[in-house]
């Protein structure tokens, strides 16, 4: 089934236009849980002891981490930004923290890794984010609360704050924060609202995402008074859902979506995605954003020696060679899905431009798209620069001389260049299982009868 994502109607300030424009950004995965190559919740899901693990953490020395080649890595592939793990849930901080001597700067590496990846990816062009994990498993006043440890909830509240401040005032712009990990708190526990107003204090245009849990005050009453919803309704500036895309309505959002089947950080023997299947990714989201977000974020899990495996340099440079040619149909993309188009592929418009991004080479020489109402000036295969013909009757659209192999390993586009902004007809504003049934009706009786019989005649 596919959908077409009603008109979003809020503005995008200036300052977060380049969320918009970007639509790809880089999520780094990356801390001492590497070493153990099953995943970032290693230490919680295998129930782990802590000693031992800390011991493990703070003996974790990185030698062949190189945030220049990372950064390289990162604009060769076609990402606009990137967003990096500063502290997971097990509590290790990658950045030179005045809270503790849990980090790297202070155990075996001796070096703020925040740091490093800020000015090495500042240098290649691209925006920085920071991830921040409100939860640690170490603590437990976390876990306890403000009910059952009210001082040792304060102090730890107080430690968090503190660390995100830091985070934002040592390191000069930082242009994206993602939350994680709220449960089971909520955001009236965390005081999130009022961390957001110092957050904007320090950092004017900073885009902080949704993970701020519930609040009674902002998102109105829940029945669980919102233990365990770590997504605010309302308070942050872009929805992330994970695993999936979805559509934000309120506000900006992106995807946040692994290159491999399910964990984030490295993982030994871990199944990767193909370069097609996370480039579709890519396109959907783009699809489904229109000017307002519909960004994906994509995942890499370093090695625990501080390196990009070669499976994920190998997809990610793939899909930025196709970027390359194509990225005028992603990158500052008006969303798609003018007309009806699953049984070939996406759509994605900018301007007067509507870019079909065919998955499915049928190796025909013609295309045919219904429903399309605006007036096409010409058509051009993107993947190679031909031009093709086409004929436009009414509001069928016919392009001829398509060459009868793929052009592109990935998917082929082609640009529909339009007299105005692309335009659907009333049947093509409306998609299978949605809009006006009687439309089907009069379709049906229009061309063929009333019948079951084959000719539809009635007997």
């Amino acid at each position: 089934m596919t959908t077409q994502a009603p008109a979003q109607t809020f503005s995008v300030p200036d300052k977060w236009q380049w969320f918009t424009e970007s639509r790809y950004g880089l999520f780094i995965h990356w801390g001492p849980y590497a070493q153990f190559g099953r995943g970032e919740q290693v230490l919680f899901r295998e129930h782990m002891n802590q000693a031992e693990y800390a011991d493990a953490a703070s003996a974790w020395n990185p030698e062949r981490f190189d945030p220049e080649l990372w950064a390289d890595t990162a604009r060769k592939a076609g990402f606009k930004y990137a967003c990096f793990t500063t502290r997971h849930h097990d509590g290790y901080c990658m950045w030179d923290s005045a809270y503790t001597d849990y980090s790297s700067a202070k155990q075996a590496p001796k070096r703020d890794f925040v740091r490093e990846y800020i000015e090495a990816f500042r240098k290649a062009g691209l925006r920085v984010g920071l991830y921040y994990s409100w939860i640690d498993w170490r603590l437990p006043a976390y876990f306890d609360g403000p009910e059952k440890d009210p001082e040792g909830w304060a102090k730890a509240k107080e430690y968090l704050h503190n660390q995100v401040k830091e985070l934002l005032t040592n390191y000069g712009q930082i242009d994206h924060f993602f939350f994680d990990g709220v449960w089971p708190r909520n955001a009236d526990d965390l005081g999130s609202v009022e961390l957001l107003e110092e957050m904007r204090k320090l950092q004017p245009n900073i885009l902080i995402n949704n993970r701020l849990g519930y609040s009674e005050q902002h998102d109105g009453y829940r029945a669980d008074g919102g233990i365990g919803a770590g997504d605010s309704d309302t308070l942050g500036d872009f929805g992330t859902p994970e695993h999936l895309i979805v559509v934000d309505r309120k506000r900006l959002w992106e995807s946040c979506q692994v290159t491999t089947w399910r964990l984030w950080s490295h993982v030994f023997g871990e199944r990767w995605r193909p370069a097609d299947y996370l480039l579709d990714m890519l396109v959907e989201c783009a699809e489904k954003g229109g000017a307002h977000g519909g960004n994906l974020l994509l995942n890499v899990g370093p090695t625990a020696d501080g390196q990009f495996p070669p499976e994920f340099v190998e997809r990610a440079e793939a899909i930025g060679r196709w970027l390359d040619v194509h990225g005028e149909a992603i990158y500052g993309s008006d969303g798609g899905a003018i007309t009806e188009f699953i049984t070939r592929g996406r759509q994605t418009t900018r301007g007067n431009n509507l870019y079909l991004i065919i998955r499915f080479w049928d190796g025909r020489p013609t295309l045919r798209l219904a429903d399309l109402a605006t007036r096409v000036k010409g058509v051009t295969l993107l993947t190679t620069g031909q031009t093709l013909g086409f004929a436009q009757q009414g509001d069928e659209l016919v392009i001829d001389g398509l060459p009868q192999e793929a052009p592109s390993r990935l998917f082929p586009v082609i640009r529909v260049e339009c007299e105005g902004p692309p335009e659907a007809n009333a049947w093509g504003k409306q998609r299978l299982w949605e809009g006006d049934p009687h439309r089907v009706a009069e379709w049906a009786r229009a061309q063929r009868g009333t019948s079951v019989y084959r000719d539809g005649q009635e007997r």
